[in-house]
């Protein structure tokens, strides 16, 4: 990609109104567009971190046997009334409309409802399940604040999965295993050494206690108390002596902080089967509600989260998977062609052999090209300048991560400069 292509540009500020760390920094990095409070467009550099945060959730969901779907967000009300969550005093974040006919309609924001109905035309026996079902896709919630950035929008993009299994015991170890990938899917993203599985309430989604997964953050809105030890952590709305004592903790090992959920999984039991009319046939013929669990991941939250742990004074800094590009290709502005024929031959070998340049090829001062390169936060900036090539320099090499640099010679060896980090 050539700078000089993209239809965005970076800003020296963040609209007046935005007070959130991640959306500041993601709109003057052009990643994206707020078009009013709680609604933001994707532009092209922030797409394609979406996407990346998207293909490691498919990758981690497709290993535990998870079979993806797109369902509709269009919503019929009748559904979701067997269920009790049509009720705006149940669930308060309800968009709905009417249809031209004067038929009520919902807007998605969750879909235990409407999977569990689908699948009573497709499974009635013990022999259907287990069955692991998820989708990406909208949902619309009509949030009261939406002061977060994309961390709480009123639309957003949701990973979820529902797991539909005929014994306590096949659904838990599925639990387990979804847990397990969650965290792999935190450590991909770069924030694995700061989340932790919390124990946490269920609200209008189950009841008993649902797990969480948190990220130690002053940006956060929830409060949790962390035994560091046990990896552990419990969310202030169910820290009772009771839930201490059920998961083994003690007051003395527990730290006080501040998190921001990037996931969560709910042990939903017979709940949205039974009124769904979701059962199967046993070994002995006999009717069973099927046991149901669903787990889920906000991709744009997890973004924003990204952001305001990993960011510093000069703007943010991309994790090497989710970065929009490898490298940041700098070409400092002279009157020495060969600068610009280098920069170019290196821009040509570097797409040559399956890396994501950037290449910022505008004509403007160099000053203004590292302080978007810091903006922008991708892990490695390459720099070509008349000075280093009077030096028989290829390149300097900047991790923005570190911000250690070093100078690229045509006698390095290629392994050593093109491969700073593992593919």
């Amino acid at each position: 990609m050539l700078f000089s292509q993209l239809f965005t540009k970076t800003r020296k500020e963040a609209p007046k109104d935005e007070v959130s760390k991640n959306a500041q920094l993601l709109i003057r990095a052009g990643f994206i567009h707020k078009e009013m409070a709680g609604v933001y467009s994707y532009l092209p550099l922030g797409l394609r971190v979406l996407k990346k945060i998207e293909h490691i959730i498919r990758e981690e969901m497709n290993a535990i046997g998870g079979q993806e779907v797109l369902l509709t967000t269009l919503q019929d009300p009748e559904i979701w009334k067997k269920s009790g969550r049509w009720d705006d005093t149940v669930v308060d974040n309800w968009f709905k409309s009417e249809l031209k006919n004067g038929q009520e309609i919902g807007i998605a924001n969750t879909h235990e409802e409407p999977l569990a109905h689908l699948l009573t035309q497709y499974a009635s026996s013990y022999k259907d399940f287990p069955m692991y079902v998820y989708q990406f896709q909208a949902k619309f919630r009509n949030e009261l604040r939406a002061k977060s950035g994309i961390m709480r929008a009123r639309e957003f993009l949701m990973k979820d999965m529902y797991s539909f299994s005929v014994s306590e015991d096949e659904f838990k170890m599925f639990y387990e295993k979804c847990a397990e990938a969650y965290l792999k899917i935190f450590k991909r993203v770069g924030i694995g050494e700061y989340t932790i599985r919390t124990v946490a309430a269920g609200g209008s989604f189950t009841t008993g206690e649902t797990d969480e997964f948190q990220t130690f953050s002053s940006a956060g809105e929830d409060v949790i108390y962390v035994d560091e030890h046990k990896k552990l952590a419990v969310n202030k709305e169910v820290y009772t002596d009771d839930i201490l004592q059920k998961y083994g903790l003690d007051k003395n090992n527990l730290v006080e902080k501040k998190s921001i959920e990037v996931g969560n999984i709910f042990p939903l039991g017979t709940k949205y089967s039974e009124a769904m009319g979701l059962f199967y046939k046993d070994e002995n013929g006999k009717e069973q509600p099927v046991i149901m669990g669903s787990y889920g991941i906000g991709l744009g939250r997890l973004m924003g989260t990204v952001v305001e742990v990993l960011s510093d004074e000069k703007g943010i800094v991309w994790p090497h998977e989710i970065a929009p590009f490898q490298f940041h290709l700098i070409e400092i502005p002279s009157e020495n062609t060969a600068v610009q024929k280098k920069a170019e031959a290196l821009y040509a070998d570097l797409e040559s052999r399956g890396f994501e340049v950037l290449y910022d090829d505008r004509d403007v001062s160099a000053g203004v090209k590292f302080a978007d390169a810091e903006l922008i936060g991708i892990p490695y900036s390459l720099v070509v300048s008349e000075k280093l090539l009077k030096k028989n320099a290829l390149a300097e090499i900047k991790e923005r991560k570190s911000g250690v640099v070093k100078e690229i010679y045509p006698t390095s060896s290629v392994d050593t400069w093109t491969y700073p980090f593992t593919m």
